[in-house]
């Protein structure tokens, strides 16, 4: 595959993903729990069919492929969509996104903790500068009682992060069978929470059919094409490419349903991608170097 298909590969990933914030809000009545097991249901099967055909083997030989890393890759993950969820449940589209665009500095430190990776000078002070673009939307989210769906999308991010560091150490050719397996680990935890303490499995067909398209085609195929372009292209430009979901997800529930950022949010979002983007283009040119 051409540098030039894998990037536009990571591109309609990230543009699929950005549009799960538009169809959580237009759903009607289904809770969280609700929204994570029927749209685990979907991604599990999307992400092992992707799997399948890119790495050319049948749907037995993929899960016996499975080892204890892809595992834990796959409870961090699951705990990461989780908290995704109730996130934009209880914080704004643009809130969630944003603050998930620090994972990059998540990893960073996780990475230095539990496999010796040093971050640099530059990445700290990409690192502070994001997360004072961060408190500035936090605590925007005070004020406007967003506070709980901006703390879990910093424990999203964080679990999200642990995912990537546990995918560095894996001997798998990619991640896909860590996000199959937090399908699978999401299917459980929806399925044990609607049933005790949730409102049960039963949903309006409106809301079934959005939840299994959001799954299937906007995380699930979102999710296998990032991960499918991502083994052509330098980790510092794929995350730069990543930024359209953040960048484009606020845009739709704006243009759509006038879900507008205020402008403290969009102040410290500005901050936020501007350290980000720098982060990227530091590591970028270590790449181009080396």
């Amino acid at each position: 595959m051409t540098k030039t298909n894998a990037c536009l590969l990571i591109l309609l990933g990230g543009t699929c993903m950005s549009f799960v914030g538009l169809l959580m809000r237009l759903l009607d009545n289904a809770d969280g729990f609700q929204i994570l097991t029927y749209r685990s249901i979907a991604l599990s099967l999307m992400v092992a069919l992707v799997a399948c055909l890119k790495r050319r083997a049948t749907l037995g030989a993929f899960i016996r492929s499975l080892d204890a890393n892809d595992l834990k890759m796959g409870a961090a993950l699951a705990i990461a969509f989780s908290f995704y969820i109730f996130s934009m449940l209880y914080t704004s589209i643009a809130s969630t996104l944003m603050i998930l665009t620090t994972v990059p500095f998540f990893t960073a430190i996780l990475a230095w903790f539990f496999i010796g990776e040093v971050p640099a000078r530059l990445t700290w002070v990409c690192m502070i500068g994001a997360v004072c673009g961060v408190g500035i939307m936090v605590s925007d989210g005070v004020e406007l009682g967003r506070s709980l769906g901006n703390f879990f999308a910093l424990l999203s991010g964080i679990c999200f992060a642990a995912m990537l560091v546990f995918a560095r150490n894996s001997k798998q050719p990619d991640p896909l069978g860590g996000t199959f397996l937090a399908g699978v680990i999401s299917v459980v935890i929806g399925l044990g929470f609607s049933t005790t303490l949730g409102n049960g499995l039963v949903l309006s067909a409106h809301d079934t059919g959005l939840i299994l398209f959001m799954g299937a085609f906007t995380i699930g195929l979102g999710i296998a094409l990032v991960t499918w372009g991502t083994g052509y292209v330098p980790a510092a430009e794929a995350s730069l490419l990543l930024l359209i979901e953040s960048l484009l997800g606020p845009i739709w529930v704006w243009v759509f349903l006038g879900e507008a950022m205020t402008q403290i949010e969009v102040m410290g979002a500005a901050l936020v991608l501007l350290f980000v983007a720098a982060f990227a283009f530091s590591q970028k040119e270590k790449t181009i170097r080396a």
